[in-house]
């Protein structure tokens, strides 16, 4: 899944990108609050961790911008800001959670996790679909038989997006655009590979193509 992580801190941005990407995220980043305006209205992002106190524009300037433009992406706000007036105003904006620094790792995925739950209507827990579990701890799939099979990074962003969106048509566009960073190589050659990998990890009847229009995940 897409993450957009908008923060002026380069020491931070850089930790919590690397975090972020063995945590199975595709991460953009933004350091000033112009350029996140700009990807935020340009990328089809699945959450965003926003800071507040950004330079040339206001983190609760750009979330009112996307909100007035129907960007309705989930929003996280990361900030050092603790005044609860502040926290009613990030509310007020459009913001969908809250978390003050400094944090740990573990609780911002928790929030992470449950955001992104709650925009795709799931259920909390391990996510699963029709015999198939997803441990996104270990970026695993767990079958009926009991089996675990490893992933790599982009097999598990790609099985996790499926098993978010099961039973519909999904085009290679919106995959790769979910599945890859910004300035990736998003070649479709190369997303039918990763396809072809997880058909043979899940079974290839789970997998369905569509031609000309994409994929169905069957869950």
């Amino acid at each position: 899944m897409r993450l957009l992580l908008v923060e002026d801190d380069e020491d931070l941005a850089a930790s919590l990108k690397s975090d972020l990407d063995r945590a199975g995220f595709a991460v953009d980043v933004a350091d000033n609050g112009v350029d996140a305006e700009y990807l935020g209205n340009e990328e089809p992002y699945d959450i965003v961790i926003l800071d507040l106190g950004l330079p040339q524009r206001h983190g609760l300037e750009v979330l009112r911008h996307w909100r007035a433009g129907r960007i309705n992406v989930p929003v996280l706000i990361l900030t050092a800001w603790d005044a609860w007036h502040e926290r009613v105003d990030g509310f007020k904006a459009g913001a969908d959670d809250y978390l003050g620094k400094p944090f740990h790792f573990q609780e911002l995925m928790a929030r992470l996790h449950a955001l992104i739950r709650r925009s795709t209507n799931q259920s909390p827990g391990v996510l699963h679909c029709d015999g198939i579990r997803l441990d996104e701890e270990r970026q695993c799939a767990i079958l009926d038989s009991g089996d675990d099979k490893s992933l790599t990074g982009t097999e598990f962003r790609l099985l996790r997006y499926f098993m978010l969106h099961p039973n519909r048509i999904l085009s290679k566009t919106r995959l790769t655009e979910h599945v890859y960073e910004y300035d990736a190589d998003r070649d479709s050659n190369v997303l039918e590979v990763y396809i072809k990998r997880l058909r043979d990890i899940v079974g290839r009847e789970r997998i369905e193509t569509r031609r000309g229009q994409g994929y169905i995940f069957r869950g």
